[in-house]
């Protein structure tokens, strides 16, 4: 068995929502480094109960250099993103206990905003209260249709 060799692979895609707001810092040297988590769904069949249920993973993501900075500036809480990169692994220190901690975490390669500018805008502008109070103006101004049915 000592003469196999294993190919070094360290891939990781996942498309997910941002969990909280994205946080920056620079390092000693100047380098911009994002930090934010994602919650990424997976829908399964209940073989018990046969009900179709939900499971979330929570997933750290770490950005470097010009990406990060991009990052602070266009997503927020809820964002869609698809990231593309390679798992790391981080040894530190708890605060609180003094004791050694892992994390997991994915540095990015690659995020694609998969919300577009002009489409954030407009949900932002629409989960803003509208100022006015009249049913005109709190459907910008365009009169409200009746359903026929």
């Amino acid at each position: 068995m000592s003469g196999l060799r294993l190919p070094e692979q360290n891939q990781v895609m996942l498309t997910g929502r941002l969990t909280r707001d994205p946080d920056i810092f620079f390092t000693q040297q100047g380098t911009a480094k994002c930090f934010f988590s994602i919650a990424v769904n997976q829908n399964y069949k209940d073989k018990a109960s046969g009900e179709w249920k939900e499971q979330t993973s929570f997933v750290p993501v770490v950005v470097w250099r010009e990406a990060a900075q991009r990052c602070k500036e266009r997503l927020h809480k809820g964002s869609p993103v698809h990231v593309e990169g390679r798992l790391r692994s981080r040894d530190f220190e708890d605060k609180k206990t003094g004791a050694k901690r892992t994390v997991l975490e994915v540095e990015a390669r690659r995020v694609q905003f998969l919300a577009t500018e002009e489409k954030e805008a407009s949900t932002a502008a629409a989960a803003a209260p509208a100022q006015g109070t009249g049913a005109e103006e709190a459907a910008g101004g365009a009169e409200i249709e009746e359903v026929p049915f």
